[in-house]
Order: structure tokens, then C-alpha cells, then sequence
């Protein structure tokens, strides 16, 4: 785990919100995230307010809509599912342009839309203001057991080394004749995929025992991040979420 290794969506700039401490930064996207979705699907107002907070912070955080749109197109699956749910649900049902809708589907879809698309807005901002090298040191800050901070930091960390091993394995099949767009190929594509699970768990425990050779104890030393604590008045960065969680529960209150 080398100091200097990102992520892919990280961001590199000096903002305000990259100067924040990584641990308030993970409890502020965890409040985030669950004042969302505790909020009744029956309201909209909530939902604009969240996305106003959002907004604001990506101004603070200088991360342009170019940047954050098209990564937000991992939710396009749930897109998906969420549109054939006015078609399965039963219950009342409305008409729409000739369809019989269920009314039930219909605010299912709404919640799963909006919430996922605020969960995935709120969570691409914090990558994209946090290196990967801040996580390890600011989980222990939290309190999170070691061996957790571990298994965290260890996938990140590994992502991009397995991803580009799956890439140099198919670019090998290609060059013996592959085609991976033909039915009768897909026994090479899963022999693929077994020797890339063989190859990364033998790579795990080579690496693991030479953590260990190194004095390697479970624990994430602070040295590894420059960055001092949070202090007191890095904690005033959580007033997105505590403004989420006031209209959460405004919400249930007006409802």
C-alpha cells in the first residue's frame, strides 16, 4: 500500500472540503446517506433540499457536473428494475397514456430513484475529495476494529491491480485468436475468471505474509497520513448532514 496510491475517483485539489479530515468526511456521508433514506417517499420537498446540499458542496469541492454525471451511470441497472415496478406491483392502479400503472410501483419506483440517486451523488463526492491513503488511519480514528480497516483498505488498494490483470489476461486471449463475443468462447471466458480468483488469492496471502515478515500487526500506524485529528471545528464540516437529518425528520413530522 504504497503512500502515494489513489483511487481512480479521487480528485486531486487543495478545497475546502479536501481539507476536511477523512473521519468526519465518513460520518458525515453516513448521516447523509441515512437521513435519506429514513425520508417518506410521499414527499418531494425533502428531496430537493438534499439535492440543494449536495449541490452546495460540490461547488465548495469544485467538482463539475461534467465530471460527476457520467459516473453516475452505476445506477442505471436500478433505473431499470425500478421502471418494470409500476407493471409488477398490484394494488390501485392509474392510467397513463393507455398503460394501467400500479399506483404502489409508482412511488416504489420514485423512492428508489431519487434515494439511490442521492446515495450515489453523495458517496461519488466523497471519493472524489478522499484519498484512498486517508481511509485506513481515519476507520481506526473511528473505532473500527482493525482487521475491518484491513480487509477496507486492502480491496481498494487491490482493485486496480486485479482489474489490470483481467485486462492483460483477456488482451492475451485476443491475441491467440478470441473472440469474446462468440457463444462457444465462454468456456475460455470462465476458465478466465477461475484463474483470476486463483491468481488473486494466491497474490492475497504472498502479500499478507509479507506484511507480516515487515511487523505487520493489524493496526493502521498514523504515520502512514500526514493529516493531524480532527479537531473541534473540523466537526462544523457536518452541517450538511445535521441540515439533512433536521428535514428527515421535519418530514415525518409534516407528514
Amino acid at each position: 500500500m504504497g503512500a502515494g496510491h489513489t483511487h481512480p475517483l479521487y480528485r486531486v485539489d487543495d478545497s475546502p472540503v479536501h481539507r476536511v479530515p477523512a473521519e468526519v468526511k465518513i460520518v458525515c456521508l453516513v448521516l447523509m446517506v441515512l437521513a435519506v433514506v429514513a425520508t417518506p417517499r410521499e414527499m418531494f420537498w425533502p428531496y430537493l433540499i438534499y439535492t440543494v446540499l449536495i449541490l452546495i458542496v460540490w461547488r465548495l469541492a469544485r467538482i463539475p457536473l461534467r465530471w460527476v454525471l457520467p459516473r453516475m451511470m452505476i445506477e442505471v441497472p436500478f433505473v431499470f428494475l425500478a421502471v418494470l415496478l409500476p407493471f409488477a406491483e398490484g394494488g390501485q392502479q392509474l392510467s397513463l397514456a393507455g398503460m394501467h400503472l400500479s399506483v404502489a410501483g409508482l412511488w416504489a419506483a420514485w423512492g428508489i430513484v431519487v434515494k439511490g440517486t442521492l446515495g450515489v451523488a453523495a458517496s461519488l463526492t466523497f471519493a472524489a475529495t478522499t484519498s484512498a491513503r486517508e481511509l485506513p488511519v481515519a476507520l481506526s480514528r473511528l473505532g473500527m476494529p482493525a482487521l475491518v480497516t484491513s480487509m477496507v483498505v486492502l480491496m481498494i488498494r487491490y482493485i486496480d491491480v486485479l482489474t489490470a490483470e483481467a485486462q492483460r489476461m483477456r488482451m492475451a486471449r485476443l491475441s491467440r485468436g478470441d473472440s469474446p463475443h462468440m457463444l462457444h468462447q465462454a468456456g475460455a471466458v470462465a476458465r478466465s475468471v477461475g484463474a483470476l480468483f486463483l491468481r488473486s488469492y494466491e497474490r492475497g496471502e504472498r502479500v499478507y505474509l509479507a506484511m507480516l515478515s515487515r511487523g505487520f500487526d493489524g493496526r493502521v500506524p498514523e504515520l502512514t497520513v500526514g493529516s493531524s485529528r480532527a479537531r473541534a471545528a473540523d466537526w462544523f464540516a457536518l452541517s450538511p448532514a445535521v441540515l439533512a437529518i433536521m428535514t428527515s425528520v421535519s418530514a415525518w413530522a409534516l407528514r
